[in-house]
């Protein structure tokens, strides 16, 4: 019962923006910023272990692009976010202590423009720069504050299950969840507030908030199931609604011109949750009623429809006549490689590849493709100059130590494979196992003073920090 107690403080905090009092930040005397960051880390263990945790490291970086543009305008700016994509068609999206922000992807392919998704996101970015889970713990414990694992244990369950997490607690707490349901409205309203001003700063259309939670709860008496999730985690009521639109009343419309990757991967993820059988004929109908609003749009859904239905000639022709329209994305090179790959044309895949990234050379998604590419075959020493060299901008990237793990393994470099090792597993919020990995890495026979000292430094952090886990 303790599980489910916790479970309703940290149920995922979601949606848009309001002129309320700053509610304070004496949470922080609870729930420290170190320990918000430690108990998002730990929630994000197991979240990356659950089969809908999506990986896609073109969505990954969308999101985080788009992510950081709205954080770089918020009140609290210097915080440290993570964005990533759960491969489920419930509209949902939730943010935990720590900056970390999950967003499904039934949410994204149910926006109709980048500016719904820019609200949705704003709301999640200041529940976050609020610290309300460190709030509503101070609430509810005034001071007694549970194990970080049984706080993310409670951020699953409720994430998970909603409605179960909810039920248990009104069945035996009902004076205590009514006064947590107050006080998650003033959470509510208060990312409302600040997120609205938030997506106004970065560039979008704040009327677009307005819009997505009215059809969202449209949605809910018209298809349940799909939109509950959402609502059972983020209270919607008619007064926020009238808030909002209060809000944007004198507002003038701005015209946002959305970004051609939101526009692409959308198609792709709609794409995606077709029956591979059936997906050319979904987008040929749609072509014919004239569903899209963009050309570039709607070859970019034909070829990925063809290569999902595993017709790679069928999905290289469409993408030859996308490459030929006026538009320009990392994401259209990304797919025509995809294509080639498919048909194991590896000179052309590699010539792509090389060109790609002179055309787009701080895109992260290319250069970890490339690099894969490069170690599966045989070349790890240009494998590991772009891993290298990536490393120097993105130095936290479980992925880009992955692939230096293996280009050192293949080059011979026992102590250096499993340190990278250790440091992959350890950005990908597994630091038990990143121990075990930087054990070996210790036991060494190529290992150098320095990078004994190194290590032995680490270890000592990475055990400290387990240990304020547990």
């Amino acid at each position: 019962m303790k599980r489910w107690l916790f479970a309703l403080l940290c149920l995922p905090l979601v949606v848009l923006a309001g002129t309320l009092p700053d509610l304070g930040d004496s949470s922080q005397s609870v729930l420290t910023p170190a320990d918000e960051i430690r108990l998002g880390r730990r929630a994000m263990q197991d979240i990356r272990q659950q089969p809908d945790f999506d990986s896609d490291p073109e969505l990954t970086d969308y999101l985080n692009a788009l992510g950081y543009r709205l954080v770089a305008n918020s009140d609290q700016n210097s915080l440290d976010f993570h964005f990533f994509a759960i491969r489920d068609s419930t509209l949902n999206a939730f943010s935990m202590p720590g900056g970390y922000v999950g967003i499904n992807t039934g949410l994204i392919e149910a926006t109709r423009n980048e500016s719904e998704l820019a609200g949705v996101m704003g709301h999640e970015i200041a529940h976050v720069t609020q610290h309300h889970v460190a709030r509503m713990i101070e609430a509810q414990s005034r001071g007694v504050l549970p194990s970080l694992g049984m706080l993310a244990m409670s951020i699953l369950a409720a994430r998970a299950n909603p409605q179960a997490a909810g039920g248990g607690i009104m069945a035996t707490q009902g004076l205590m969840a009514q006064k947590q349901l107050d006080f998650s409205r003033d959470n509510e309203r208060e990312a409302d507030r600040l997120g609205m001003r938030t997506m106004q700063r970065t560039g979008f259309d704040p009327h677009a908030m307005v819009t997505f939670f009215q059809r969202l709860q449209q949605a809910t008496r018209l298809d349940e199931a799909h939109a509950i999730a959402y609502l059972q985690t983020h209270p919607l009521t008619s007064e926020r609604i009238a808030d909002m639109q209060n809000r944007v009343a004198s507002l003038p419309p701005v015209p946002v011109n959305d970004s051609i990757e939101y526009r692409l991967l959308r198609e792709k993820l709609r794409v995606d949750d077709l029956p591979a059988e059936q997906a050319p004929l979904v987008i040929l109908d749609a072509i014919r009623q004239h569903q899209f609003r963009h050309p570039e749009s709607q070859q970019y859904a034909l070829a990925s429809a063809w290569l999902h239905a595993g017709q790679p000639d069928k999905a290289w022709a469409a993408w030859q006549t996308l490459a030929h329209i006026d538009v320009h994305s990392p994401v259209i090179d990304m797919l025509g490689i995809r294509i080639q790959a498919d048909q194991r044309h590896d000179q052309v895949v590699q010539r792509m590849y090389a060109d790609a990234r002179l055309r787009y050379p701080h895109y992260l998604p290319l250069a970890t493709g490339y690099a894969t590419w490069l170690l599966n075959h045989h070349q790890p020493v240009q494998a590991m100059t772009i891993v290298n060299e990536e490393l120097q901008t993105s130095p936290d990237n479980a992925q880009l130590y992955q692939l230096q793990s293996r280009g050192y393994a293949a080059e011979g470099f026992v102590f250096l494979s499993h340190y990278a090792q250790a440091r992959s597993l350890y950005n990908d919020d597994k630091p038990e196992q990143a121990i075990a990995q930087l054990k070996i890495a210790l036991k060494s026979a190529d290992a150098t003073f320095y990078n004994l000292s190194e290590a032995e430094a680490d270890m000592q952090q990475w055990q400290q920090e387990v240990q304020l886990q547990r």
